[in-house]
């Protein structure tokens, strides 16, 4: 207790510190340009989309490959109700909440008839229901033109709140907010309640019911926990952490189609979790934070550096960088198969299992 208090101060710096840094982070980026203020904002949905399958995959240990699906139903929700396409303009404080909530029907109609699968059988399963959705998406044209097809919906509603616009430019106590910096602010508020809500979850009765599942199923029914029920509120909860996400994505975005949903995306978000290890929010964060970043950062040196050591350009700087986002990605787990931060539980289980 003496530790804790003679480190109180200390913590609640660092915090402040954080917070400062998290302040002022968009104006530093803003300095070299706004598309890095643009990719911070894409790196912010993907730790929401990260949290969300952590709360499938790392708490209650359901392999979920096909949540990207959730990430459409929510983009699209918002597409459909704020946009010309059906002639709504709702405000985006209503369309969210109805997105979250059609995600985690989606969530619990997914869930329902996996309820007996484990492993690869449900990988499959939910790997085919991302599939089949982002199909629908993308054929629900004819003959009534629900979805506009593979065209997608364009002219999406900005957020916007009494005339104050996220997409538009605006000065504020003498300071320049651009769009994406202002949704870079609105993006920050709603990942750290993400992230309040899964520390909450994660030491509840909920939290420690799904670990016992995911540890254990036979013995966490014997115990009398309703597995059923918990599985199903996994996925639904997962799910609409998902769709929240996407309902902002659409509204940064202004235009989606089914392309933004492929099987690469549910496979990158599954990575995240893994990278950073599963079970640990912070571990999540920082997988999504990093495999955010770095493709992008590898975009802008590989070319440079190909023209600087041989004059041209020998191999396609996407090549490049996907070999070696790959080549990365191996090693980490080869050398940190339970993640860069993984979870007590985690690397307990990995410890004992090698010796």
């Amino acid at each position: 207790m003496s530790n804790w208090r003679a480190r109180g101060p200390v913590r609640w710096a660092a915090y402040a510190l954080v917070a400062v840094a998290l302040a002022l982070l968009p104006f530093a980026l803003a300095q070299v340009g706004t598309t890095w203020v643009r990719i911070t904002n894409y790196a912010i949905l993907y730790v929401l989309l990260a949290l969300g399958l952590n709360i499938v995959v790392g708490f209650a240990g359901l392999l979920d490959l096909g949540y990207i699906a959730f990430y459409a139903v929510g983009a699209y929700t918002y597409a459909l109700l704020a946009s010309p396409h059906f002639g709504l303009h709702l405000p985006f404080w209503i369309i969210l909440p109805i997105g979250a909530g059609i995600a985690a029907l989606f969530g619990a109609l997914l869930g329902a008839p996996t309820l007996k699968l484990r492993g690869d059988y449900l990988a499959i399963v939910t790997l085919g229901f991302g599939e089949i959705v982002r199909i629908f998406l993308n054929n629900l044209s004819r003959p009534v033109n629900i979805t506009s097809g593979p065209q997608g919906i364009a002219r999406i509603d900005a957020f916007s709140v009494d005339g104050f616009s996220f997409a538009r430019p605006q000065t504020i106590a003498g300071l320049e907010f651009s769009g994406p910096v202002k949704y870079y602010y609105l993006l920050l508020a709603v990942m750290l309640a993400v992230i309040l809500i899964n520390l909450r979850l994660q030491n509840s009765r909920i939290g420690r019911a799904w670990e016992a599942i995911r540890e254990d199923e036979v013995a966490a029914r014997a115990m009398g926990i309703h597995t059923r029920n918990l599985k199903l509120l996994a996925f639904a909860m997962g799910a609409s952490f998902g769709g929240v996400a996407g309902g902002m994505f659409a509204a940064i975005q202004a235009f989606i189609s089914p392309e933004s949903f492929v099987l690469v995306e549910s496979i990158m978000v599954v990575s995240m979790v893994v990278l950073g290890g599963m079970g640990n929010i912070w571990g999540v964060i920082l997988g999504a934070v990093l495999l955010s970043f770095t493709p992008e950062i590898l975009r802008w040196t590989v070319e440079p550096v190909q023209n600087a050591l041989f004059g041209r350009q020998l191999i396609e700087p996407e090549v490049i960088r996907m070999l070696l986002f790959g080549l990365a990605l191996v090693l980490i787990m080869l050398f940190r198969p339970a993640g860069l931060l993984p979870s007590a539980v985690r690397k307990r289980e990995l410890t004992e299992h090698t010796a």
